[in-house]
């Protein structure tokens, strides 16, 4: 009698009653929205179950405190209209200096009229360096102690012009134009004038990167020998007579530093139709340092930009001064951005669960029991109406 009286008292705690197996309807209806729900609640599981698996990322903001750190820009663009040979990178900062300690990979590689590549070796750019339009064409050993004449251009400092870049240079001291390669027999020898004849109407795919200070400054893709001069930065263009430049550009990508999940470049895959000759291209970037933490905790340094364009055709006749070309100028801001990555509580995916099931299950009853028993009022008045 006693373990009787016990189970009646606990069965009164029962929140469950269960319904007798002789009161339950079994209907299409019914098994209709059954499997409905028990589909819907698969799909629901599933969608948890994909974000529970993605990583939360938690963004904070910080003063940059960094310092020696370098700055990583990666590059690829493309100029359609202008051949690698008259094509002239350069790299500068703050002070207008240019900057002798930059660290660079770059490749300028030749296209055809088409954009195809034109030939399966690259050259290697050399940023700073004089001798980089030096284009040896000897057939036999020349004497290492000669001394070529600079055709009237000797200073103090340069009795030799032993290649043509030593004549460009010294006419560049000058103030001469450099316009007649054809009557300077060390660019005869060089092939200077054949290289340049034969790249005329190529187009230039530059593609690497540069590391720079961490500081603010500008990079900038330009024809003519650039060199510095009065402690400004000057491009030669006397060599090519007059002739007009199209600057019409594509940048595939352009990024400082490394790609993290997420990472929007917004100048990748732009493309800059110039409409006449003669045009600067600007781009105004911001350069947000960010850091990365993985969940693994793993840091990772990089940044992000955002960037304004401009552009405008420079030259006399427009009296606009400037150098047509391409040019990027950067700064950084002083705050830095933190991403922290972390795995989803489970806690609250076995929240969301159980809420899927019992919402989904809760609402999927109210609609059986209202088609239930608007079914049996709909039949009771037919047979009302068939009696009569």
């Amino acid at each position: 009698m006693e373990k009787s009286s016990l189970m009646e008292r606990l069965r009164q705690f029962d929140a469950y009653p269960k319904t007798l197996e002789d009161f339950r309807v079994k209907t299409f209806g019914g098994a209709t929205i059954t499997i409905l729900s028990g589909l819907l609640m698969a799909v629901l599981f599933l969608s948890e179950f994909n974000y529970y698996l993605t990583k939360d990322i938690q963004p904070e903001l910080f003063v940059d405190t960094t310092r020696g750190q370098k700055l990583n820009i990666n590059i690829n663009a493309t100029f359609s209209k202008i051949p690698c040979a008259y094509l002239s990178i350069d790299a500068m900062d703050v002070s207008g200096e240019q900057q002798l300690d930059v660290d660079h990979h770059l490749f300028k590689q030749r296209l055809d009229e088409f954009g195809n590549v034109k030939d399966d070796k690259p050259e290697k750019e050399t940023l700073g360096d004089s001798s980089k339009d030096v284009v040896e064409m000897v057939t036999k050993p020349l004497d290492p102690s000669r001394c070529e004449s600079c055709y009237g251009a000797e200073t103090d400092d340069q009795k030799c012009c032993n290649n043509c870049e030593d004549v460009r240079e010294a006419y560049r001291k000058k103030g001469w134009a450099f316009n007649n390669a054809e009557g300077i027999a060390q660019c005869k020898r060089e092939g200077w004038s054949d290289k340049m004849k034969s790249q005329k109407n190529e187009g230039c795919q530059v593609y690497g990167y540069l590391e720079v200070n961490k500081v603010a400054g500008n990079f900038h893709f330009a024809p003519g020998k650039s060199f510095q001069q009065h402690h400004a930065h000057v491009h030669d263009l006397q060599a090519f007579g007059g002739q007009k430049f199209n600057i019409t550009h594509s940048i595939q990508h352009l990024s400082f530093g490394k790609d993290y999940p997420g990472i929007i470049n917004p100048l990748d895959n732009t493309v800059q139709i110039a409409e006449q000759d003669q045009m600067m291209f600007q781009y105004f970037v911001k350069v947000v340092p960010t850091t990365y933490v993985k969940t693994s905790g793993k840091t990772l340094n990089t940044n992000q930009y955002s960037v304004t364009k401009h552009s405008k055709v420079v030259g006399a006749s427009t009296g606009e001064s400037g150098l047509p070309g391409v040019f990027v100028m950067y700064e950084l801001s002083p705050m830095m951005v933190k991403y922290t990555e972390k795995h989803r509580s489970f806690m609250h995916f076995l929240t969301g669960v159980c809420a899927i099931i019992g919402g989904v299950f809760t609402v999927a009853g109210l609609i059986d029991s209202m088609v239930y028993h608007s079914a049996r009022a709909i039949q009771k008045k037919i047979d009302l109406g068939k009696a009569t």
